[in-house]
């Protein structure tokens, strides 16, 4: 499909959700490498809800597609301008080694008060 050019790769469904979020969420390692390596796909393009594609990676606990993610500059694990961030969404689905592995990064600051002014592990 991506050859044949039969869609817009970036566009959302009716939620805002793109190919790249729903793969993230389901774990699909291979399909994000894929989406990742195409100039229009915007890997750090928010849903309706203001969810991004890592955000919903790390909501599913899916550790291998973070890291894949990160190391493809798929958007901010620590981007101010969210109300929630990954961290958040991991930390929340008790995703250890999600958390872990977002920790590592200096941009995330677990301290940064998000929604209802909780911290991202409250």
């Amino acid at each position: 499909m991506i050859e044949m050019e039969l869609h817009d790769l970036d566009e959302g469904d009716h939620l805002g959700c793109t190919a790249l979020s729903l793969a993230g969420a389901t774990g699909q390692e291979e399909v994000v490498r894929i989406l990742l390596r195409q100039e229009e796909v915007d890997p750090d393009k928010p849903d309706s809800c203001g969810q991004t594609p890592l955000s919903y990676t790390a909501k599913g606990g899916h550790e291998g597609v973070v890291k894949i993610s990160l190391k493809n500059g798929d958007g901010s694990p620590g981007s101010p301008d969210r109300e929630r961030t990954p961290l958040s969404f991991a930390a929340e689905e008790g995703h250890e080694g999600v958390v872990r592995t977002l920790l590592e990064r200096e941009e995330v600051c677990p301290d940064k008060p998000e929604d209802f002014n909780r911290t991202q592990l409250w």
